[in-house]
């Protein structure tokens, strides 16, 4: 199965030109050789919230990207809002994938910790957030390769009989399955209780 990508840079410089995207063509460049991947779309937004919000919907929703990588804005500068945008785009999270980065992250630089990076799902599409240097950007997705490919099969997983995978906005429950009837001796047990509690009424009843 071809994985269709889609690669958003998130950076007020890079926004305005002042300077080159380094790590969105890395990201497409590492997706396509280490993935059976395509990358469909790609761009690059200001550290806007509601910018941000805006393309992981439109990519999620109507171009039914299967992978959306961000790069950019997951720090704790005032102006890195990439985590809360996501979140408020996911229906479900993912926290396998960040936490893997994390720690493989600290075995590299304690800086690590400052990374508020998140994951998750919206409809059958996965989301994640990478941080904005090209180094580090390199080290996290070699992290999370080996478990994309399965992640992805998941979520593009067919519609079964019994269950039918939501689109966004619609989680719906597997279909009621009939409860076996209850074995010959769970009767013979009610019974016997009953027989039992009717028993000690009649001796409390008893005035003797």
């Amino acid at each position: 199965m071809l994985i269709r990508v889609g690669v958003l840079t998130i950076s007020d410089r890079t926004a305005r030109a002042e300077t080159e995207d380094a790590s969105g063509p890395l990201l497409q460049q590492l997706a396509q050789e280490r993935l059976p991947a395509q990358v469909v779309v790609s761009a690059v937004v200001p550290d806007e919230r509601n910018v941000i919000e805006e393309v992981l919907r439109r990519w999620a929703d109507e171009v039914e990207i299967d992978l959306i990588l961000t790069t950019g804005g997951t720090g704790f500068a005032l102006r890195d809002v990439t985590p809360e945008a996501t979140r408020r785009v996911i229906e479900r999270e993912a926290p396998g994938f960040a936490e893997a980065m994390r720690a493989a992250s600290l075995r590299v630089t304690p800086h690590a910790m400052l990374s508020r990076a998140v994951a998750g799902i919206r409809g059958r599409t996965l989301i994640v957030n990478l941080p904005g240097s090209p180094k580090a950007v390199r080290e996290n997705l070699e992290t999370i390769l080996p478990a994309l490919p399965h992640a992805i099969e998941l979520l593009q997983a067919p519609a079964a009989a019994a269950y039918r995978y939501a689109r966004p906005g619609e989680h719906l429950a597997p279909a009621a399955v009939d409860a076996p009837p209850p074995p010959a001796w769970a009767s013979q047990f009610e019974s016997f209780l009953a027989q039992k509690k009717a028993r000690a009424v009649d001796d409390d009843d008893d005035p003797t």
